[in-house]
């Protein structure tokens, strides 16, 4: 899911949340039933949730003891281990949502379906596309979202001035209202400017663009379509952008030549979710006032988000529900989306002072009206537990052309096939 994550914030205010850093052996126990009422283990990693909502969470929950656990190293297979062994399992964890796929496919039955619960009463205040990742064919809710990534065009308002391009977010948008449109913009900048590039990530407009759609690369009956026109039209538009010359020079993100890109202006723009924002503050912030945001090229696209889950083996699973709406109740989600740049998923957060003050970064800009209309106009997508794996070989090729100038039609063959590969050992057709 992940391109460069939020670190600014994150590592100061863990440290001082009372937050307690460990391995699996902080949950409440299998079967932990006669646990209840004595303590809830709360499973995050890092930036999850903003530590001082978790930190309130404790003081809030009197009838129990809320004990949040910052879980490091690969979150997903130590959560997959301790649901094989049904032993230390936490009352309350999140699942990343690039993991969400693979839970519902694999072991549905290991979590709390929260129709059970009530959840029927609270979906309302979430975006529905995001319930719907949660959700398996025959209806049970497994998670309720705590954040989603929708996504927007960044960039460098001082660098498109002095390139005589549009500057106000809503200029900038109608300009580069489509793809090509946006295109098009890129050559004029390079033309004006020509140690500047309107685009960031060779495989930006491919990753983007699939993101856009409602198919990926694998159907619902299981069937791989990766080889079929969606792709390859996400593929030529990343070849394309790349044959104008208007991708900056290859550098993977969030290395100092990356870096060093946000704060020179090499990189006039980057495509990237919400949380794609505290990058940039950690990247570039002396270029704080100098970046703006506008709607992103070719329609509304999420990029991430993830979803707090019940583990059945967990313990009181209502008082579990009931810590869980609380944490991701509007109040909360705002203050996470402050403290971690993790945009709310909860809508009833939109209209609160938190989120509609002016982002100083954007030079005084309200993120938010980019951010909410998207959000609420992103297209469903159907992924497939073995989604992530089958899409890697098309970004690795991607980044051959773009690093090491390979020939598009052969990379795009040795995606393809290699690919194939990894489908059929996944189990997909």
């Amino acid at each position: 899911m992940e391109l460069t994550r939020r670190r600014l914030l994150q590592a100061g205010l863990l440290t001082g949340a009372g937050l307690a850093a460990s391995a699996c052996g902080s949950g409440s126990g299998a079967g932990s039933a006669s646990l209840a009422g004595k303590k809830m283990a709360v499973w995050v990693w890092d930036g999850c949730i903003s530590p001082n909502v978790l930190k309130q969470a404790v003081a809030h929950f009197t009838q129990t003891k809320v004990t949040p656990s910052v879980i490091g190293g690969d979150f997903k297979q130590k959560l997959v281990t301790t649901m094989t062994s049904r032993a230390f399992l936490p009352s309350i964890t999140g699942v990343k949502g690039e993991d969400i796929a693979s839970f519902k496919g694999n072991y549905a039955d290991q979590f709390v379906d929260l129709n059970t619960l009530g959840a029927g009463k609270v979906t309302s205040q979430y975006v529905g596309w995001k319930l719907k990742q949660a959700t398996t064919k025959d209806g049970k809710l497994l998670g309720l979202p705590i954040d989603i990534g929708p996504c927007a065009l960044f960039y460098r308002q001082d660098v498109f001035a002095k390139a005589g391009l549009p500057t106000d977010p809503k200029d900038v948008f109608a300009a580069a209202s489509t793809w090509d449109d946006y295109f098009a913009l890129g050559v004029k900048l390079k033309k004006a400017n020509p140690k500047s590039f309107m685009i960031d990530d060779g495989t930006s407009p491919f990753t983007y663009t699939v993101q856009q759609g409602t198919k990926r690369f694998i159907d619902e009956n299981n069937h791989f379509i990766g080889d079929q026109d969606h792709i390859r039209t996400a593929w030529d538009r990343s070849i394309k952008a790349m044959q104008l010359g208007i991708v900056q020079p290859f550098a993977d993100p969030g290395s100092t030549d990356s870096n060093a890109a946000y704060n020179n202006g090499t990189a006039a723009s980057s495509v990237g979710a919400a949380w794609h924002y505290l990058d940039l503050v950690q990247a570039a912030p002396k270029t704080s006032g100098k970046w703006r945001v506008a709607s992103m090229p070719g329609g509304p696209a999420n990029f991430g988000g993830s979803f707090l889950t019940i583990p059945a083996q967990g313990g009181d699973h209502k008082l579990a529900f009931e810590v869980i709406t609380w944490l991701l109740n509007p109040q909360n989600e705002a203050q996470t989306w402050v403290d971690n740049g993790n945009f709310p998923a909860n809508t009833g957060s939109y209209t609160l002072p938190t989120m509609t003050a002016p982002v100083p970064f954007f030079g005084g800009q309200k993120a938010i009206e980019i951010f909410a209309p998207a959000a609420q106009k992103i297209q469903a997508q159907y992924e497939a537990p073995s989604d992530a794996a089958v899409s890697d070989p098309f970004q690795s090729e991607l980044k051959n052309v773009w690093a090491k100038h390979k020939d598009p039609e052969k990379a795009w063959s040795d995606a393809v096939s290699t690919a194939k590969q990894v489908a059929q050992r996944q189990g997909v057709n």
